[in-house]
């Protein structure tokens, strides 16, 4: 039986020329007790789809009906949680929580409405911080309250507008299966929004895209049983199956822009002595161990004594290698890319880069980091070229620009060379922070999860876009990231850390997939899985804190055995 039913739903916003359609023609119907996932990425129109289901917003055209009744506003049958927390910072987990159960059921005794708090707070696991407000809790807790109010109002539909999206990767998962859990218990009607393939598969009846277009794509029904444990899913033929299926279909209607380009690169030399574009220029430069990471330490004071947050980490990386650096939050990952970077002090041990000492910032080692750090006033183009104009001195303007415009078109910006970086999208300010990064021919590449910020879609995008640009230059990179896909996408091996303080190198994975690789070949490689399950194994030794000191001891006892039979 349907609760809730679009009838050839259409909305749009603004008027005249400047009118944008974002929803075009949607029928759909949601089922009593199914958990539905609509999956799509940014500017498919998926948070104006929630609100008209929520009554928060009314269609242009078409009728949006909840038991065959029109929807003309929000009504307590239908929860909603947002992507933001929204919670009181005056009141406590409790008090958020009592709030929507005094709005909805005024009529309750006071002990009544607080066995209905202590319950629901309890099922998220909140039971230990009733007393706590917003302000001390971490962001995964926020949700969790977020999630027990949604359901302290009894609503017969949960929709849940990316309510997992702010968060961490292992806070994301632990959330999504507990709402799972929940699910299961309650059996509510449940309408998720998310970008995320993984989380859509794991928790859906039934998956639905959205369109860039603004219309309902392909359904996808998922046959397998729960609950699902995430561990498993890397083994079952029908949810590899599956994930390869939903994640092309997204590829083919949602990836357009494409790395394009015509120009040469000059055969022009930058200050620190890497010639760009040129293989024969390379020659002289280190192979083995180009790159020298030895017994690095970082120590910082506080009140109770010397932390330590990185201990003795040992890492030899040949030239032309691209390494993944994975691990949980607060791990110490960006701590090793910083140091390496020379914006960070080594407190012991040393960094070697082409046999010689990391000491400071240089523009042999470019950096691009989560945010891209442009100059807002400034044309792509123009942030491109101070980096370049600084490194290639002896160059004419003509072979800089030449060298600027070259990898603008690798990173498909041909035709947005000289739009302002403020009026971009953050896909668009990443693929210039991408483009400035090689622009520079840098002896080391070092990128501090660079496409976190983004959307699936454009995650792997730019993912794509990297991998082109540098098979092309074979620079020497190191990719700190916490998406496990993406680690073993781009690398050649995968370090993985502990968790910290005191983190070092837990295990390490050579990735022996071909080159030039794409996400749809991978996913379709019989030993793709096989590497996803070590990452994500090591990760789990580590999901809930410190590990058992054996699995570390057991990766160094066989790194020995390693290095004594070569």
């Amino acid at each position: 039986m349907s609760i809730l039913k679009l009838n050839n739903v259409s909305k749009g916003f603004g008027e005249g020329t400047h009118r944008t359609e974002v929803l075009r023609d949607i029928n759909l119907e949601v089922e009593e007790g199914e958990f539905l996932v609509l999956l799509g990425f940014s500017g498919t129109g998926k948070t104006t789809l929630i609100n008209l289901l929520a009554g928060i917003e009314m269609p242009s055209s078409g009728a949006v009906t909840f038991k065959d009744k029109p929807v003309t506003g929000p009504g307590p049958e239908r929860g909603v949680i947002f992507q933001n927390y929204s919670l009181m910072p005056w009141l406590t987990v409790n008090g958020n929580v009592g709030l929507a159960v005094d709005t909805v059921f005024p009529g309750l005794s006071k002990a009544a409405k607080a066995e209905k708090v202590a319950r629901y707070v309890d099922m998220v696991g909140l039971s230990h911080a009733t007393g706590r407000r917003p302000a001390e809790l971490s962001g995964g807790m926020r949700q969790r309250v977020n999630v027990a109010r949604a359901l302290a109002m009894n609503p017969e539909v949960l929709l849940l507008d990316e309510p997992l999206s702010a968060l961490d990767a292992l806070t994301r998962a632990n959330l999504a299966d507990e709402i799972e859990q929940i699910w299961q218990q309650d059996k509510k009607t449940c309408v998720l929004i998310t970008n995320d393939v993984d989380e859509a598969i794991i928790l859906a009846d039934r998956i639905i895209a959205l369109n860039p277009d603004g219309t309902l794509g392909e359904e996808f029904r998922v046959s397998l049983p729960r609950p699902r444990d995430r561990g498993e899913m890397n083994h079952n033929d029908i949810f590899k199956g599956l994930r390869a299926k939903v994640t092309n279909y997204l590829m083919d209607v949602g990836i357009g822009a494409k790395a394009e380009g015509t120009r040469n690169l000059p055969q022009i030399t930058p200050i620190h002595g890497v010639p760009a574009a040129v293989a024969k220029a390379q020659e002289g430069l280190i192979d083995e161990r180009f790159l020298d990471f030895s017994q690095l330490h970082k120590i910082y004071p506080t009140p109770q004594g010397p932390l330590t947050v990185v201990e003795d980490f040992n890492l030899k990386v040949d030239r032309g290698e691209f390494i993944s650096l994975i691990g949980h939050s607060g791990c110490g990952k960006s701590t090793v890319l910083t140091m390496a970077a020379g914006l960070n002090d080594i407190s012991q041990g040393a960094i070697r880069l082409d046999g010689r000492h990391v000491l400071g910032a240089d523009p042999e080692r470019a950096v691009v980091f989560q945010s891209p750090n442009l100059f807002p006033w400034l044309s792509a183009r123009e942030n491109c070229a101070i980096g370049v104009d600084k490194v290639y001195p002896r160059a004419s303007q003509a072979e800089r620009q030449e060298v600027v415009e070259y990898y603008l078109e690798r990173v498909g910006l041909a035709d947005a060379m000289d739009r302002s970086t403020a009026d971009m999208s953050n896909g668009m300010k990443q693929r210039v922070g991408i483009a400035r990064a090689f622009a520079l021919s840098p002896k080391l590449l070092l990128l501090d999860e660079p496409f976190g910020m983004l959307d699936s879609l454009t995650r792997w995008e730019l993912q794509e876009v990297l991998m082109e640009v540098w098979d092309r230059t074979k620079v020497t990179a190191i990719c700190v990231t916490h998406d496990v896909d993406e680690a073993i996408l781009l690398a050649d091996r995968v370090v993985m850390m502990t968790n910290g303080p005191q983190a070092t190198i837990g295990r390490i994975v050579d990735v022996d997939l071909p080159r030039p690789r794409s996400r749809k070949a991978l996913l379709e490689h019989p030993d793709y899985y096989l590497y996803r399950e070590q990452v994500l194994n090591f990760l789990e030794e580590y999901e809930h804190g410190k590990a058992g000191k054996s699995v570390v001891q057991a990766t160094r006892d066989d790194q020995a055995k390693d290095k004594a039979a070569a």
